[in-house]
């Protein structure tokens, strides 16, 4: 089985969601695996794709790849695909991942699974898992026809690097003509301090249980302290609280941090399914019957604006003794 693994960067660096899936791919046994990375000024970053598992990385490097534009990565896959003879073509979850990924399916006339979770091999065929009904249940998918392309959820898989060198294979572009029609005009970054609450071992999350915008400023000391990030909910994003990039939840990000901290957060089921991956759960909420107590490791009954703050200072003193 030949697989291809899109190897989405950011800068010099390859994203962590894109190995992990790379990772959970050479994890499969007996598939010949590769990445392929697409960009401007991009060869050097390929080579560490080795380390996770890739025997390959196929690398188109061409200023027509600087922007990060879809049409003209869709039209450079989808000839790799054809050429090599790969059977599937997985991706991590991102804007630009999921616009590629729809765009290859219909340029191949391929099927696409979305919003995957965990992959395997039953008869030799890759079968996925989705979680449907709200994430309550997990139910397994497959595809009919091939190549396979599949879309896997951010944080579904964490970056493993066993080692081994990468051949690199170099790649010469060829575009269509309506895929180089769109020009990017400007790209804006939002400021930012700190580590994202997708890359962060730590995730201190807060609700509309703060009270006001202003009570954040608990939130983050704490995370702070903690050396992690800090997460929203989608009420307080749509109250204008905190910006939508920190929501986590259905309609936000879904984060798998080793610690994930939530503030005076009820624990709807649209933000269950943005955290329920985290690997330890503490709730803080003065409500009892709040329903994030049902899926937290730890729950604490009380005022997070009397709690939160000597959290913090416990923290700080453990770290400075």
């Amino acid at each position: 089985m030949k697989i291809l693994v899109f190897l989405e960067h950011h800068g010099n660096e390859l994203q962590k969601g894109s190995l992990g899936v790379l990772s959970k791919a050479a994890s499969l046994g007996d598939v010949d695996l590769a990445g392929v990375v697409l960009g401007s000024g991009v060869r050097e970053i390929a080579s560490p794709a080795g380390k996770f598992g890739a025997t390959r990385v196929y690398v188109c490097d061409d200023a027509a790849l600087e922007a990060p534009l879809p049409q003209p990565r869709v039209d450079v896959l989808a000839r790799v695909v054809r050429d090599e003879g790969f059977d599937a073509v997985l991706f991590a979850q991102s804007v630009l991942a999921a616009d590629i990924a729809s765009a290859l399916a219909a340029r191949l006339d391929a099927g696409l699974n979305w919003d995957l979770v965990d992959l395997g091999v039953q008869d030799g065929a890759l079968v996925a898992k989705r979680p449907a009904l709200a994430d309550t249940v997990y139910v397994d998918v497959g595809w009919t026809g091939e190549p396979r392309l599949a879309l896997f959820r951010s944080g579904a898989f964490d970056p493993a690097a066993t080692g081994g060198e990468a051949e690199l294979v170099d790649v010469v572009a060829g575009f269509e003509d309506f895929s180089l029609a769109a020009t990017m005009i400007e790209q804006a970054h939002e400021e930012s301090e700190g580590p994202s609450i997708e890359d962060s071992d730590v995730v201190v999350a807060g609700g509309r249980g703060l009270g006001a915008p202003e009570k954040f400023e608990l939130v983050e000391e704490l995370a702070k302290a903690l050396g992690g990030a800090v997460g929203s909910t989608r009420a307080v994003v749509d109250a204008g609280w905190y910006p939508y990039a920190t929501q986590v939840g259905q309609t936000g990000k879904t984060v798998a941090p080793k610690l994930y901290i939530a503030c005076g957060i009820s624990g709807a089921i649209q933000h269950k399914v943005g955290m329920q991956g985290s690997n330890v759960i503490v709730a803080i909420n003065k409500d009892p019957n709040a329903p994030i107590f049902e899926y937290s490791d730890l729950g604490v009954v009380g005022d997070v604006h009397a709690i939160v703050p000597k959290l913090t200072e416990l923290v700080r003193e453990r770290r400075r003794g």
